[in-house]
């Protein structure tokens, strides 16, 4: 098997990708992971072509949004997300980010171009006929007692924002190879990650680093864009790549040691080693393959791999089922 993460970003120069095989030992029996040093991504497709070529499965995490919030999908005539993502590639002017409110709507959603004083998310929200500014946002992107909010998927301003990574991925990469038919599967809409995983088909699904890092038990002195705050976490993350059998090569264990580089990607490359690691948890059964019993979330919204912990104020699992 195959686990690979990448770090998307708007940036091509800081898409960066960690991968893993999974083998069995030379010796005692059992098996083991193999991690590389961080690369860059470049062409995706390709990438994953490669990947598929192994003859293997291939479970593919993304930093980047899959999924619509539900008020949003609530007006949409397709079935579930992959299909609304299929049929972007027969609509070009969904990706062009409005400059103003005058020009959003719930064809052209992303929003704003650049930064305008008096602008805010409960604006942006009422033009795409949502009830408010929570609206915005799906529910695995809300603060948990584990983490703080991430961004709402059309928000295009800001550090914390998701929508650029996800026009680029969605409408140069995505968008076109399912609606080719590329064997893509898509996590959590086409069932469970192990269900999905099979020889020459990737199983995509969304990672969100922030998440990782706290099962991981990694904590940074600082921000993680700083090489001495990525250098001190080098030792826990040693300790949780023994813990999940994962052997780093010569190269990756002195990226590790070196912080992942003094460059501006070396936030990214560390990022993807933190999403791989996820992955690999789930893979083997370290943390659950945990989807809420909703349907808004596995038909639209999607999910975050390993994340188990609901919002404050939402339905517990076993309220959720009752529904």
């Amino acid at each position: 098997m195959i686990a690979a993460h990448a770090d998307w970003s708007v940036d091509p120069r800081k898409r960066w990708v960690s991968i893993a095989r999974r083998r069995r030992k030379a010796r005692g029996g059992g098996v083991e992971w193999r991690a590389e040093a961080p690369r860059p991504v470049g062409d995706p497709a390709a990438l994953t072509a490669g990947l598929l070529a192994e003859g293997v499965p291939l479970a593919f995490g993304l930093d980047l949004p899959l999924g619509l919030p539900r008020g949003f999908a609530a007006t949409r005539p397709e079935v579930d997300f992959p299909a609304f993502l299929r049929g972007l590639v027969a609509r070009p002017d969904f990706f062009l980010v409005s400059p103003t409110l005058e020009t959003v709507s719930p064809e052209r959603p992303f929003y704003p171009a650049r930064g305008i004083k008096g602008m805010t998310r409960l604006a942006h929200a009422t033009a795409l006929g949502l009830a408010d500014a929570a609206a915005l946002s799906r529910l695995c992107d809300r603060a948990t007692a584990e983490r703080p909010a991430g961004a709402p998927v059309f928000w295009t301003l800001g550090a914390n924002q998701t929508g650029k990574g996800a026009i680029g991925a969605w409408r140069d990469w995505l968008a076109p190879a399912l609606a080719k038919g590329a064997p893509l599967a898509l996590w959590p809409f086409q069932g469970g990650l192990h269900a999905l995983l099979a020889p020459g088909r990737a199983v995509l699904a969304e990672v969100y680093p922030a998440e990782a890092m706290r099962h991981l038990g990694v904590t940074l002195p600082g921000s993680k864009r700083l090489p001495h705050a990525r250098r001190a976490a080098a030792g826990a993350l040693g300790a949780a790549m023994a813990r999940l059998a994962v052997r780093p090569s010569a190269a990756l264990a002195q990226a590790m040691e070196d912080g992942f580089g003094l460059d501006a990607a070396g936030e990214d490359r560390f990022d993807s080693q933190l999403g791989l690691l996820c992955l690999v948890a789930v893979l083997d059964g370290l943390r659950p393959d945990f989807i809420p019993d909703d349907p808004w979330v596995r038909g639209w919204e999607g999910w975050v791999l390993g994340q188990t912990a609901l919002p404050a104020g939402w339905p517990t699992e076993a309220m959720l089922a009752a529904l």
